[in-house]
Order: structure tokens, then C-alpha cells, then sequence
């Protein structure tokens, strides 16, 4: 690192679970964030503060003045551009450094092996179920870590999913195994979501990514976060991997990325 890159990441290289060593590892890193909306702005912010070498995004949605209450990737003067770009653009005001990769697209069976498949870790902060599942398939597949973030109301669910590993790693299926049928869950568009709650689910994705690329801390494959805004409660619930699971199981049935 040159003497700016010292300078920029200092206080990481302070932390001796991160140092030197870790922060090249970061600036080595590919990582691709699915939705640059609520969770995913938040997300990319940090990983691009952080240093991460490649980002990057999957959105093919525009910017709209009511996204900006929570997505705050983007700007009143973007409204109309493609959030994909609209992010780059901040992240690269913010960090010139960090390369960022554009696909305007919405990931779905058909492309999500073809996206993924350069990328180191997947950071998901997708709004809908059917991304999810193929997101979690595809990287189960490619064998990929996964780091996958939800958010509703004033309520929040983060996890990491590597049961590509096998032993008590689960994956999204183990915990989740069917999506829920149409209509059954309601949208942010129709009953809302607190901006600072997705600030703070998305934050903490981004911690996730940077502690599984440098492998700080724990990870939390095998446990649930779930966030009750609300009453401000944290609680962590342990996962395990299921034996029927579709996906990971000892039968398992699916053998390539199914469409929810």
C-alpha cells in the first residue's frame, strides 16, 4: 500500500484482527452486492469506505424521489438514473481506488450463474423472495459465500450462508425452504420501512462481508439475526443445516438455480 492507502485505512490497519495483512486482503476482494436500494446503499457505501478492491452492483431499477428517505447511495438531482450508476458514482466520490463493475440487470435464474461466478462474495439485499432463493442456489452451486440481509417495517434478518462447506453450515433453504406464496408477504411499498433501519441492516452486512474476507471475528453461518427496531431488541437464533433440505440435503432435488 502507498502512503495515501496507509493513511485512508488506518484505523483498520490499527485492529489486529484486520492489520496490514487484511486490508490487502480487502483490496483484493470481489464482491457483489444484489440491489443497490434500502439495504444494498448502505452496504456498498461501507465495502467501497472499506476499501474492497471490486464491487460489484446488480440493479436494474431507476432512481424515484421515494427511494431516497432510506437509499442513500443516491441523490435528489439522480432521480431517473439507473441506481446501478447513480451508486457508482458515489462510491467512486467516496473511494477513487475501488473498482466498480455495472450490471444493469435483474438477476434471475437465467443470468445469476454467468453474474456471480467472477466474484469472491455476494452480499444480497434483494426485496423479493424469488431473488433470494436464486441467489442463494446459485451460490450454493458456485460455491460462494453468502451474506444475505432482509428488512420490513421496523424489522430486520441477516445471515451468512456457506453450505458449500458442508458441517454445520446451513444455507438460506435450510432455514427458509419455500417461498412463501404470492402475495402472502407484504412490499415496503405497501405497508413501509424505517430509512434507519436499513441503515442499520445494511451496515451490518457490510461487516459481515469485510469479517469473512478477512476472517475476523466469527462468522455467522449457523445463526440468525433478528431485529426488532421496534422494542431496539437483538436476538440471535442458531441455525442448522437440514437434513431434507432441498438444496444441501442428504436428497437433495435441486440441481440447478430454481425460479421462486
Amino acid at each position: 500500500m502507498d502512503d495515501s492507502e496507509l493513511e485512508r485505512y488506518a484505523r483498520h490497519i490499527l485492529l489486529p484482527e484486520i492489520g496490514g495483512a487484511g486490508q490487502a486482503r480487502i483490496r483484493k476482494a470481489r464482491v457483489l452486492v444484489v440491489g443497490a436500494g434500502g439495504l444494498g446503499s448502505p452496504c456498498l457505501l461501507y465495502l467501497a469506505a472499506a476499501g474492497v478492491g471490486t464491487i460489484g452492483i446488480v440493479d436494474d431499477d431507476t432512481v424515484d424521489l421515494s427511494n431516497l428517505q432510506r437509499q442513500v447511495a443516491h441523490t435528489t438531482a439522480r432521480i431517473g438514473m439507473a441506481k446501478a450508476d447513480s451508486a457508482r458514482e458515489t462510491i467512486t466520490a467516496l473511494n477513487p481506488s475501488v473498482a466498480v463493475e455495472v450490471h444493469r440487470v435483474r438477476l434471475d435464474a437465467a443470468n445469476a450463474r454467468e453474474l456471480i461466478a467472477g466474484y469472491d462474495i455476494v452480499a444480497d439485499g434483494s426485496d423479493n423472495f424469488s431473488t433470494r432463493f436464486v441467489v442463494n442456489d446459485t451460490c450454493y452451486f458456485l460455491k460462494k459465500t453468502l451474506v444475505s440481509a432482509a428488512i420490513l417495517r421496523f424489522d430486520g434478518q441477516l445471515s451468512t450462508f456457506k453450505a458449500h462447506l458442508g458441517g454445520t453450515n446451513p444455507c438460506y433453504r435450510c432455514v427458509f425452504p419455500e417461498p412463501p406464496p404470492p402475495d402472502a408477504v407484504p412490499t415496503c411499498a405497501e405497508v413501509g420501512v424505517l430509512g434507519a433501519m436499513c441503515g442499520m441492516l445494511g451496515s451490518l452486512q457490510a461487516a459481515e462481508v469485510i469479517k469473512e474476507i478477512t476472517s475476523a471475528g466469527e462468522s455467522m453461518s449457523g445463526r440468525l439475526l433478528i431485529v426488532d427496531g421496534l422494542r431496539t431488541e437483538f436476538r440471535m437464533v442458531k441455525v442448522r443445516p437440514d437434513p431434507a433440505c432441498a438444496l444441501c440435503g442428504e436428497k437433495a432435488t435441486i440441481r440447478e438455480p430454481m425460479p421462486a
